[in-house]
């Protein structure tokens, strides 16, 4: 058998691109988690969702901070008409007044944060049928945090293709139903 025979032979088993003349598939494929997210319409609206909730909250914050510190005041003036027990007592008040708001206002300071860590979840959920599809139709065998890589050929990454098929199926997410509990 001629020399020249074999090697073809050899090089379609072991790279069929090489007899074929089309690029081999990649088998690990790279995708940037956080672009995913922040540049598809449903990672947009949730954080644009998040900024609107966290401008309304350090509104409140400030307002409130303001109403505290010209309640200390008028209290901190009421002080030498009062007796001992009346301004320990107002004072007090005033006291749990605070701790209460500072409690309320970081419960919704985590809820803030507990909705983009929910909806980064939801939309994990959502896109892993998105992105197995997209993997079979390139070939690969696996999908890499392109953060953890060191280096890699540009046409490895699917995070582009695959931000503009999430947001060709799922949009901005808005109208999927809730997540299960």
């Amino acid at each position: 058998m001629d020399r020249r025979a074999v090697v073809a032979g050899l090089a379609a088993v072991i790279w069929p691109a090489a007899v074929t003349g089309q690029a081999a598939p990649d088998p690990i494929l790279t995708i940037d988690p956080d672009r995913l997210f922040a540049e598809t319409a449903f990672g947009e609206r949730v954080l644009r969702s998040i900024e609107e909730r966290s401008t309304v909250l350090a509104r409140e914050n400030r307002r409130i901070e303001a109403e505290l510190i010209a309640e200390e005041r008028a209290l901190t003036e009421q002080r030498a008409s009062l007796s001992v027990a009346e301004f320990r007592a107002l004072a007090d008040a005033f006291d749990e007044k605070v701790q209460r708001l500072r409690e309320e206002q970081d419960a919704k300071t985590r809820e803030i944060q507990g909705l983009r860590e929910t909806e980064q979840q939801r939309f994990l959920g959502e896109i892993v049928p998105i992105l197995s599809t997209l993997i079979t139709e390139r070939g690969a065998s696996i999908v890499v945090d392109r953060r953890s890589v060191f280096l890699s050929a540009s046409r490895v990454d699917i995070t582009d293709e695959a931000i503009r098929i999430i947001d060709a199926e799922l949009g901005d997410g808005a109208g999927l139903p809730p997540p299960a509990d």
